[in-house]
């Protein structure tokens, strides 16, 4: 799956911008338009589609697309000043949810995943609360789908004879690091990232349970075990301002 530079088309008085993203594993000739929570359009689209093809169905679409990006920023416009954080837009896997703060007693201190939305509850509008939540929740979450991820690929390397020890600590500059005893430090916040990078991070790191360096070793087995690691590794610099805390 590859997603293309931002293209636009005019509606009325206005233009609407979005994003191709192909995916060769589509139907032939099926073209989905999606609206996420924060607003942007993406159009997923087969291999081999015509510009023109894109455009048509862009314009087919257009009033729908046009209603859809209103209400999103119609309601984050009405939510943020009432309530100081619903309607933020987060990350988990590499898709995007809107953040809803439920306030509700008797559900104080729960996190959910529902829909496009991650839902908090709290006994009161805290937004330090909130945020103390979601920190926990994502720890959380990183424990689980970090470890598992590590299990499946640590099992396919003849130079890894078990999973290796992996503990988690939140850094503003890197995502992990492998230590001379083999022990794995992975940053949480890179469950926010998409699949395919978590996955560059973790063969990056296992990588160097055999070859510490970075040499010219180190980068064949990296080759060999992701050929695109250098388009992955871009795709998760890109996004470093929104994975990382501030």
């Amino acid at each position: 799956m590859s997603v293309a530079a931002l293209r636009s088309l005019r509606y009325g008085d206005e233009r609407i911008a979005f994003s191709l993203r192909v995916q060769p594993a589509r139907k032939a000739q099926r073209i989905a338009i999606h609206v996420e929570p924060d607003g942007r359009v993406v159009v997923d689209v087969p291999q081999e589609t015509s510009e023109a093809a894109v455009q048509a169905a862009v314009q087919r679409h257009a009033r729908w697309i046009s209603g859809q990006v209103a209400a999103v920023r119609a309601r984050l416009a009405h939510a943020l000043p009432r309530a100081h954080v619903s309607g933020e837009s987060l990350l988990y896997l590499g898709r995007r949810y809107v953040l809803k703060v439920a306030v509700d007693e008797g559900r104080d201190g729960h996190v959910r995943l529902c829909g496009t939305c991650i839902e908090v509850a709290v006994a009161k509008a805290d937004m330090a609360r909130v945020q103390a939540l979601l920190d926990a929740w994502y720890r959380k979450r990183a424990g689980e789908v970090l470890a598992a991820r590590l299990v499946v690929l640590a099992q396919s390397l003849s130079w890894v004879r078990t999973p290796p020890p992996m503990q988690l600590r939140v850094t503003k500059k890197r995502w992990g690091s492998c230590s001379p005893a083999g022990r794995l430090t992975l940053n949480p916040n890179l469950v926010k990232a998409p699949r395919e990078c978590i996955d560059y991070v973790l063969i990056h790191e296992l990588c160097h349970l055999g070859e510490h360096n970075h040499g010219p070793r180190f980068h064949r087995l990296l080759d060999t075990l992701m050929p695109d690691w250098r388009g992955v590794k871009a795709r998760l610099d890109d996004l470093v301002e929104q994975l990382m805390p501030a």
